[in-house]
């Protein structure tokens, strides 16, 4: 009993989680429990108390480091590149012990996309593959296994860098206050071997011009952005291994499952969906094989009406059944055998029939290439509607025992391994090649192959029947030599031995005779 003779709520019992609070109700003051995103929130969070191992601080602030070192001052190359594998050190051991073939599957795809940065100079391409590495990288270090958690893990990494904060710097509180003597002697020790170096080596380095070249050269205007940049490396290394060591809960959490849908509720719009692709498949048999004939042929059709035309479209039919088919697995009938033959046979069709939608995208591009000519737009559309095609025979490979756990992962792995694929190809390179011996029927735009990056100034010294545009095409390329280890790049390296070796141009414009 209180003083004022009201009942004394009972104490509420220890929870997991936030806990649970008293809230006014019609029969008095009700127990809220908390509900299930607070408590997967508050779990989350308090994970931030966990012990940091002094080797992890010490390998962050290695990175770090390092980070700041390789990465400013420098244009994007093998120091990039460098930073995207050592950023992984910390979480390296929690991911060993973890002993999960397709997170580290997943990991060495992130590492390899990042890796590319040192191999192409082309910003778009090594942007896509950035992108990628970042997004596939959180997957792998959260063991991230459902749709949601995959397509969420941009917002897992923000919640996991701002949670790493506290927890860094608890564990250097813990540090310093448990080794508070040994860290002021390494410290002290620290800054007399700094200092002796920098007297000495100054010294050294005013006396000999050669040792002079081999000292690392200290640049005061680019101390604050080092210092910026290098904090920034240590939290990513920071974040990457607090996720690996204890990786959110909502990594494996799964869309609710729905009640199944009625046979003939469900059954007849997929039906009438698989009619009207195959419909529309059956018609373009003709395109598919007849080719230039079916352009040419039909009245009033040229190749960039059929194909511009048409592409967009596809495309978007495309992406929509991607949608429609996820809806539908979930809502398809499943009680009886029968039920489940029936939803198997009806998304298989319109998986297949999608896949001939795509043939057909695929084809229009290809003639619209042909006539006019490669742009960078048009390898990444060709290159999602390729990957968007593996999706659907994935989608195949799951129906036929009914089960997509692996699919998730395995769709971005498939999208990592596409944007591979775009880097090793060069397209840039690619682009000059094609334009410069295929039998356009627009204009050659020069104008367009001189704006092209580093990597396809190999493909310009290639050029052959057209020497006045070689050169000039040659001429129109600037690209700096590498300083270092930190912006080497083996695109700008390729371009630079041309350039060496090329003879200039005697007209500054550039022109082609088609």
């Amino acid at each position: 009993m209180s003083d004022t003779g009201a009942p004394t709520p009972p104490t509420p019992p220890a929870l997991p989680g936030p806990p649970p609070s008293w809230v006014a109700g019609r029969g008095g003051l009700v127990l809220r429990e908390p509900g299930p995103l607070a408590r997967t929130l508050t779990a989350f969070w308090a994970e931030r108390r966990r012990p940091v191992p002094a080797s992890t601080l010490i390998l962050c602030g290695v990175v770090g480091v390092a980070g700041g070192v390789l990465l400013v001052g420098h244009a994007p190359g093998l120091g990039a590149a460098l930073i995207g594998l050592l950023v992984w050190a910390a979480a390296a051991p929690a991911l060993v012990r973890r002993r999960d073939v397709n997170d580290a599957v997943t990991a060495v795809l992130s590492i390899v996309l990042f890796a590319v940065v040192a191999v192409r100079d082309a910003g778009w391409v090594v942007a896509l593959c950035a992108l990628v590495a970042v997004w596939t990288g959180v997957v792998a270090v959260t063991s991230a296994r459902s749709a949601p958690a995959a397509l969420l893990a941009p917002l897992t990494w923000a919640a996991g860098t701002v949670r790493a904060l506290p927890w860094v710097a608890k564990g250097l509180e813990t540090l310093a206050g448990s080794r508070r003597g040994q860290l002021l002697v390494a410290l002290r020790s620290v800054g007399i071997t700094v200092g002796l170096l920098l007297v000495f080596g100054f010294l050294f380095a005013s006396a000999d011009r050669v040792f002079a070249n081999l000292m690392p050269r200290v640049q005061a205007d680019l101390l604050p952005g080092q210092v910026v940049v290098g904090v920034l490396v240590a939290v990513v290394a920071a974040a990457l291994a607090h996720l690996a060591l204890a990786p959110p809960s909502w990594s494996d959490v799964r869309l609710a499952p729905r009640a199944p849908a009625k046979r003939g509720e469900w059954l007849l719009p997929v039906l009438a969906l698989d009619a009207l692709v195959l419909l529309f498949v059956t018609v373009q048999v003709g395109a598919l094989l007849g080719g230039h004939r079916h352009v040419l042929e039909t009245e009033g059709l040229t190749y960039a009406e059929y194909a511009r035309e048409g592409f967009a479209q596809l495309v978007v039919v495309t992406a929509l059944t991607l949608v429609v088919v996820a809806v539908a697995a979930r809502r398809a009938p499943r009680e009886s055998e029968q039920d489940r033959l029936l939803s198997r046979l009806a998304l298989g069709a319109l998986c297949l029939g999608t896949l001939g939608v795509v043939a057909s995208a695929l084809r229009r591009m290809d003639l619209y290439v042909e006539a006019f000519g490669l742009t960078r737009l048009r390898i990444f559309v060709t290159v999602t509607e390729v990957v968007l095609a593996a999706v659907f025979v994935l989608l195949l490979v799951a129906g036929i025992r009914w089960r997509g756990g692996w699919l998730p992962r395995a769709v971005l792995q498939v999208v990592a391994v596409a944007m591979l694929c775009l880097a090793l190809v060069n397209p840039d390179a690619q682009i000059v090649r094609h334009n410069t011996t295929a039998d356009l029927e627009s204009t050659l735009d020069v104008d367009y192959l001189a704006g092209l990056s580093a990597d396809a100034v190999p493909a310009y010294d290639q050029i052959e029947g057209e020497p006045a545009l070689r050169r000039c095409l040659l001429a129109a390329a600037s690209v700096s030599p590498a300083t270092g280890i930190g912006d080497w790049n083996l695109g700008r390296e390729r371009a630079v031995q041309v350039l060496g070796t090329a003879q200039p141009a005697t007209d500054a414009r550039c022109t082609s005779d088609r």
